[in-house]
């Protein structure tokens, strides 16, 4: 994987932005749809803890994500999400993104070992009630699959 890595496809009709900058001691993702840093998590979990088996998914069309552990510790660096539902969405965001990283790490497709990973969320209000409608897990899922196609880009 290149020093930084940046992916730009349309998710649910937004245009959605996901960067990889990666340095010495912490990996940097930004996940935006609004073309700004958003509030910043830093994940971080102990070289001891396991990382979880994938489990494929029962559809194949789907991608199989890797469950994050329980053993993740995630700090606010940076701003905060505007509601609870949203900061509740950021972590799951950050958690998600840091496993999928340290996996990464642990296959051999990035440097060193496992780093502190700071994600950056700036994720458009969806459409409706929240969690009303799928829209969040699909962009969630798309995010997601972005993230992982970087990861394994030489």
């Amino acid at each position: 994987m290149l020093a930084t890595s940046r992916l730009t496809k349309e998710l649910e009709g937004i245009q959605t932005d996901v960067l990889i900058q990666v340095f010495a001691d912490q990996i940097l993702v930004l996940v935006t749809q609004l073309g700004k840093v958003g509030s910043l998590i830093q994940a971080t979990m102990p070289d001891t803890a396991p990382l979880l088996p994938t489990e494929p998914s029962p559809n194949p069309s789907d991608i199989s994500l890797p469950p994050p552990s329980p053993s993740i510790q995630l700090t606010p660096v940076l701003g905060q999400a505007p509601s609870e539902h949203d900061q509740t969405l950021h972590s799951l965001y950050a958690s998600q993104i840091a496993t999928l990283v340290w996996t990464a790490e642990a296959a051999g497709a990035l440097d060193s070992g496992r780093r502190g990973v700071i994600v950056g969320i700036a994720l458009r209000k969806s459409s409706g009630e929240e969690g009303s409608t799928g829209g969040e897990q699909r962009v969630f899922i798309g995010a997601m699959g972005m993230v992982t196609e970087l990861l394994k880009q030489p």
